[in-house]
């Protein structure tokens, strides 16, 4: 992995919210999705760093952004967040990108403040109802709960990583440690569990015609050995969007950014040089 960037911190509401920013230029922000937070992104952040002003957030209940029980977690309420915390940092219009739950908040923060966007990408996103699925959905279970809150189970959790990824050979141990960071504590390992509670895919089958309408240039990517989530998602995102490219990624898994950082770095890269930025 390339290097990370200092963590810094933002106040939004009465919550402390984590981020890695480096680099100047238009400002991209990176909205990770779940068993993830800003690391996901360290290529990404340091190629784009060098004529992008780039921010990779932590979502509130994950990496080092604070993790309260007692609010939601919902797709809809990160959106929610995203905007308040955009504010908090007085951006401008900027470009989105978000990976798996990351892309369903970019596709709530679309329809929402589309005039905060200079774009929308979405890397392995959720969308419609093919959602939550499997392993998340087993985290439900009492039993499950259980035995996580007692113990992280290190080799369960490898292969839900391993799972993920097309070229295997990229979880170092380093790597790992980075996955699991978060779950080594209690309130971490609540806070991850607490997310998964929160999820509901009516979030996202209720913006499905908001999307139709959208007046923003979409990128659509699909790493086509995406265990996880179904490639039906991509395929009629980028149906409905209007003005969308769809492209799928044959040697890349569900975690995209650590299979093919550099593809996906030029791959924005074209994408947001093919689109004049919105006046």
């Amino acid at each position: 992995m390339d290097q990370e960037f200092p963590v810094q911190f933002c106040d939004v509401g009465p919550h402390r919210l984590a981020y890695r920013r480096a680099g100047s230029g238009p400002v991209v922000i990176l909205v990770h999705g779940i068993t993830t937070y800003s690391f996901i992104w360290a290529e990404i952040s340091a190629n784009l760093s060098y004529d992008y002003d780039v921010i990779a957030l932590d979502l509130l209940g994950c990496g080092d952004s604070d993790m309260p029980l007692d609010v939601s977690y919902s797709l809809t309420d990160h959106a929610a967040r995203l905007q308040g915390f955009a504010r908090a940092l007085d951006l401008p219009p900027f470009h989105l990108v978000g990976h798996d739950l990351g892309g369903g908040i970019a596709q709530i923060f679309a329809v929402e403040h589309p005039d905060r966007l200079l774009d929308l990408a979405m890397l392995n996103t959720v969308g419609y109802d093919f959602w939550p699925v499997q392993p998340i959905t087993s985290l439900r279970a009492p039993v499950i709960k259980q035995l996580l809150m007692a113990s992280l189970d290190k080799g369960l959790f490898r292969q839900v990583v391993l799972r993920g990824l097309w070229d295997r050979e990229k979880l170092t141990p380093e790597l790992m440690r980075k996955f699991t960071a978060p779950l080594k504590t209690a309130t971490g390992r609540k806070a991850f569990l607490h997310f998964t509670r929160c999820l509901d895919n009516h979030n996202l089958t209720e913006i499905s015609d908001s999307l139709r309408r959208l007046d923003l240039p979409a990128l659509i990517v699909r790493g086509e050995d995406d265990r996880y989530l179904s490639s039906g998602i991509s395929k009629r995102l980028g149906e409905d969007i209007p003005d969308s490219i769809l492209l799928r990624v044959s040697q890349a898994g569900h975690y995209i950014q650590i299979d093919q950082p550099d593809l996906v770095t030029a791959s924005l890269r074209k994408f947001w040089s093919d689109h004049e930025p919105r006046k």
